[in-house]
């Protein structure tokens, strides 16, 4: 079956980074769209990026752009989602995406 273990969250202070992994498994990787999602507290569940099956497409929410750098190594069945100059803001559950299977999440905290 279609899995998504993502990897990588934490407690970063402002400013700081971070790099989420997601490892696919169950589909063929290097002909998937892959994407990230957020869920903060309280608030509905929203993109942050997609890349598309070669990597050479991508897209961001304006929220993160110019901050984070979504990235894909298909040799490796592995999404990244490189997080820069992290805000307090960007505090939520991070989701790996594939067609309509989510991953279980991992938590990102921005806070001193």
């Amino acid at each position: 079956q279609v899995q998504l273990v993502e990897s990588g969250g934490g407690l970063v202070q402002p400013g700081g980074s971070l790099r989420l992994s997601c490892v696919g498994s169950g589909f063929t990787f290097s002909s998937a769209y892959m994407s990230w999602y957020r869920q903060a507290p309280g608030k509905q569940r929203e993109l942050v990026a997609g890349i598309s099956v070669a990597g050479g497409s991508t897209n961001y929410a304006d929220s993160v752009k110019g901050r984070f750098t979504i990235s894909r190594d298909n040799a490796k069945n592995t999404v990244y989602l490189q997080m820069n100059s992290l805000k307090p803001e960007d505090t939520a559950v991070y989701y790996c995406r594939v067609s309509l299977t989510w991953g279980q999440g991992t938590q990102v905290t921005v806070s001193s």
